[in-house]
């Protein structure tokens, strides 16, 4: 299983920082690397509550369809999906630090077939790579939350 973490420190309380990092409908607009978000559950969001991401990655472009697993208003919410033999689960959570938020990322992928076990042990050289996109995602997300 390969599971990465990343934290920001992010001066705006820590409500505001979720409702930022929460708000679905306005990623595209708010995380340089989503080109494309549609949500396609009416209603708030919540636990259960379906999307389908497009996001840059490098050169390309990756879809993926989600939903959300957990939702803990203003503390945390995760989202996870299954895709090309792997189970995967992305975890924010705002952790309130002095006058403003610990913003963390949880990442995890986990291989179900032996063909995604194969590929997850030559891919994990590129976890570092992978990490400095998660920290991109973070530093867009604390710049519209600390814009207020």
């Amino acid at each position: 299983m390969l599971q990465l973490s990343v934290k920001r420190d992010v001066a705006a309380p820590p409500a505001r920082v979720f409702a930022v990092a929460s708000d679905l409908r306005g990623a595209a607009g708010r995380v340089r690397a989503i080109t494309k978000l549609e949500v396609l559950t009416d209603g708030p969001i919540r636990v259960g509550t379906r999307f389908r991401e497009t996001r840059k990655m490098g050169r390309r472009e990756a879809t993926e369809e989600m939903e959300v697993v957990a939702m803990d208003p203003p503390r945390s919410y995760a989202f996870g999906c299954e895709s090309c033999g792997c189970r995967y689960r992305m975890e924010m959570r705002c952790v309130p630090k002095g006058t403003g938020t610990e913003l963390q990322m949880h990442f995890q992928a986990e291989p179900l077939t032996f063909f995604a076990k194969v590929m997850g042990a030559l891919l994990k050289p590129f976890a570092k790579k992978m990490m400095s996109g998660c920290t991109r995602d973070l530093d867009d997300i604390a710049a519209h939350a600390e814009a207020g």
